[in-house]
């Protein structure tokens, strides 16, 4: 399976069978099909930081956007933007946490070691 396409669907990198995850966010300990383990990935706060950073970056220059073109009241921006990052956050956080896990295998990431 590709590292693209193992990332977008939140599927093992080794054998593509079954989720990195146990549930939303979870990381599951192993894989179900191949049982690659799991826990030597770790991807801290890397798909946090990530999301803040992309999100955050979309919903400002399109409240901007819509600021200055339209001019609306600010509770329109309440209801339009507040859901919006919501949604947009936790899409991205499993996609971008999904990708550094299955980024982490495919260069054989580890801890970093003195000689």
């Amino acid at each position: 399976m590709s590292t693209a396409k193992a990332a977008v669907l939140g599927r093992c990198p080794r054998c593509g069978g079954a989720s990195l995850f146990n549930g939303y966010l979870e990381v599951a300990p192993a894989c179900r099909a191949c049982g690659l383990d799991y826990s030597v990935f770790d991807p801290g706060d890397g798909p946090s930081v990530f999301a803040i950073l992309i999100v955050g970056a979309i919903v400002c220059a399109s409240a901007l956007y819509v600021e200055v073109a339209y001019q609306p009241p600010y509770w329109v921006h309440a209801v339009i933007w507040i859901p919006l990052v919501c949604i947009l956050g936790f899409a991205a956080l499993r996609l971008i946490k999904s990708a550094l896990l299955v980024l982490q295998y495919r260069h054989k990431a580890g801890e970093g070691r003195v000689g």
